[in-house]
């Protein structure tokens, strides 16, 4: 099996050292972006700088897209799936950690069923980062492993309607153009993960998948 795996992608070995400054930057990441988002929610669009209101990055850091792509990006430029899975976990429990403590403690007030929607994804994540890890690999695996990342982007990026293509927000375009990126390898690899992540952006399009809110 873990041969299998090896032909899919292959790990790289580190340092110890550098797994912990690694995993710590992540963890400190987490606890940063969690603080952020939670004071941008609890700030009156029109206390904001004009540029920051004009963004409308309540509402970005509100939806999964962002998580989403930040989670695909520390899981493949990890170098095992077992440090993808750390550190993505690492990265949602600073996040998650520090956005509720400052709503409880700060905010004021304990939105406990939205609390376990997110707790529930902490501990989920370890084993999606570590799928996510392998679509950086080789072969019809990677591939459709990178083709359900693209549909999770694209789905929080654009509405699909019988006689409509709507974007949603301006940024998560960004973040819809930085996945391209992230899991491009190849020309040809980069055609299949488009053709079946957009084919399976449309046939799924009815389904309402990861729209919860922070």
């Amino acid at each position: 099996m873990i041969d299998f795996f090896n032909r899919v992608r292959r790990p790289v070995a580190i340092p110890g050292s550098q797994k912990i400054i690694d995993s710590f930057s992540i963890l400190l990441a987490g606890i940063i972006l969690g603080i952020l988002s939670k004071k941008l929610d609890t700030t009156a669009s029109n206390l904001l700088p004009s540029f920051l209101e004009s963004l409308d990055l309540r509402n970005f850091f509100s939806r999964m897209g962002v998580w989403i792509f930040l989670a695909v990006l520390i899981s493949v430029y990890s170098k095992t799936p077992l440090r993808a899975a750390a550190n993505v976990f690492l990265f949602f429990t600073g996040m998650v950690s520090s956005y509720y403590l400052y709503t409880v403690f700060i905010a004021g007030f304990f939105p406990k069923s939205y609390m376990m929607i997110w707790v529930a994804m902490t501990f989920l994540s370890p084993f999606m980062a570590f799928i996510c890890w392998y679509a950086k690999g080789e072969g019809i695996i990677s591939i459709i492993i990178a083709a359900l990342i693209l549909i999770f982007i694209t789905r929080q990026t654009f509405v699909f309607g019988f006689w409509y293509l709507d974007l949603i927000n301006i940024l998560e375009l960004f973040l819809w153009v930085g996945t391209m990126f992230v899991l491009y390898q190849t020309p040809k690899q980069f055609t299949k993960v488009v053709t079946i992540g957009l084919l399976m952006f449309f046939l799924t399009s009815p389904l309402n998948l990861f729209w919860g809110m922070l």
